[in-house]
Protein backbone atom coordinates (compact mmCIF):
# COMPACT_ATOMS: atom_id res chain seq x y z
CA UNK A 1 0.00 0.00 0.00
CA UNK A 2 1.26 3.45 -0.93
CA UNK A 3 2.24 5.69 1.98
CA UNK A 4 0.40 8.99 2.16
CA UNK A 5 1.10 12.36 3.76
CA UNK A 6 -1.41 14.83 5.13
CA UNK A 7 -1.66 18.38 3.79
CA UNK A 8 -3.46 21.14 5.65
CA UNK A 9 -4.44 24.05 3.40
CA UNK A 10 -5.85 27.43 4.28
CA UNK A 11 -7.92 28.82 1.40
CA UNK A 12 -10.56 31.45 0.88
CA UNK A 13 -13.97 29.84 1.56
CA UNK A 14 -15.58 31.33 -1.57
CA UNK A 15 -12.78 30.04 -3.81
CA UNK A 16 -13.02 26.59 -2.21
CA UNK A 17 -16.78 26.45 -2.83
CA UNK A 18 -16.38 27.49 -6.47
CA UNK A 19 -13.59 24.96 -6.99
CA UNK A 20 -15.67 22.21 -5.32
CA UNK A 21 -18.54 22.96 -7.71
CA UNK A 22 -16.27 22.67 -10.77
CA UNK A 23 -14.60 19.52 -9.47
CA UNK A 24 -18.00 17.98 -8.76
CA UNK A 25 -19.05 18.59 -12.37
CA UNK A 26 -15.82 16.88 -13.47
CA UNK A 27 -16.48 13.95 -11.14
CA UNK A 28 -13.40 14.69 -9.03
CA UNK A 29 -12.93 15.15 -5.32
CA UNK A 30 -10.76 17.91 -3.89
CA UNK A 31 -8.29 15.22 -2.79
CA UNK A 32 -8.08 13.81 -6.32
CA UNK A 33 -7.56 17.28 -7.77
CA UNK A 34 -4.76 18.04 -5.30
CA UNK A 35 -3.11 14.70 -6.11
CA UNK A 36 -3.31 15.42 -9.85
CA UNK A 37 -1.79 18.87 -9.28
CA UNK A 38 1.09 17.53 -7.18
CA UNK A 39 1.77 14.66 -9.60
CA UNK A 40 1.99 17.14 -12.49
CA UNK A 41 4.48 19.27 -10.54
CA UNK A 42 6.60 16.19 -9.82
CA UNK A 43 6.36 14.93 -13.41
CA UNK A 44 7.20 18.21 -15.15
CA UNK A 45 9.32 19.73 -12.37
CA UNK A 46 7.29 22.92 -12.77
CA UNK A 47 3.95 24.49 -11.90
CA UNK A 48 1.49 23.05 -14.48
CA UNK A 49 0.34 26.46 -15.72
CA UNK A 50 1.94 29.80 -16.58
CA UNK A 51 2.60 32.18 -13.73
CA UNK A 52 2.79 35.80 -14.84
CA UNK A 53 1.89 39.25 -13.68
CA UNK A 54 -0.78 40.97 -15.76
CA UNK A 55 0.58 43.41 -18.32
CA UNK A 56 -0.19 47.05 -17.71
CA UNK A 57 -2.03 48.89 -20.48
CA UNK A 58 0.33 50.76 -22.78
CA UNK A 59 -1.50 54.02 -22.17
CA UNK A 60 -4.18 55.17 -19.77
CA UNK A 61 -5.15 58.76 -19.19
CA UNK A 62 -6.83 58.56 -15.80
CA UNK A 63 -7.58 62.30 -15.86
CA UNK A 64 -10.12 61.97 -18.66
CA UNK A 65 -11.39 58.40 -18.18
CA UNK A 66 -14.36 57.48 -16.07
CA UNK A 67 -13.78 55.01 -13.24
CA UNK A 68 -15.59 52.34 -15.27
CA UNK A 69 -13.53 53.10 -18.39
CA UNK A 70 -10.32 52.96 -16.39
CA UNK A 71 -11.30 49.62 -14.83
CA UNK A 72 -12.30 48.27 -18.23
CA UNK A 73 -8.93 49.25 -19.73
CA UNK A 74 -7.09 47.53 -16.90
CA UNK A 75 -9.19 44.34 -17.16
CA UNK A 76 -8.59 44.00 -20.92
CA UNK A 77 -4.91 43.36 -20.36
Amino acid sequence: MEKTATLNLHVNQEIKCKADAVLSELGLSMTSAKNIYLKQIALHRAIPFDLALPKAPSSINADIMSAQGLQSSIEKV
